[in-house]
C-alpha cells in the first residue's frame, strides 16, 4: 500500500498535543494591530487548542501525526 500523505497546509499550521488535542495559532494578528485593542492583542499570544467540532476534520489531514 502506498503511504498517506499528509496535507501541506495543515502541517504548517497545527500541531498534535501529547493527549491528542490540536493546537493552533491564534488568528488575526499578522498585521492592522493598531485597530485592534491592547486586551485583543494580549489575548491573542501565543496558541490555543482548536474546538472538538473541528477537531475531527483536521485529524484527517493528520494522518500520522
Amino acid at each position: 500500500m502506498p503511504k498517506m500523505k499528509t496535507k501541506s497546509g495543515a502541517k504548517k499550521r497545527f500541531t498534535l498535543t501529547a493527549t491528542g488535542k490540536v493546537r493552533m495559532s491564534q488568528a488575526n494578528k499578522r498585521h492592522g494591530m493598531i485597530k485592534r485593542t491592547n486586551k485583543q492583542i494580549r489575548n491573542q499570544r501565543g496558541t490555543a487548542i482548536l474546538s472538538e467540532a473541528d477537531t475531527a476534520r483536521v485529524k484527517r489531514y493528520l494522518p500520522y501525526a
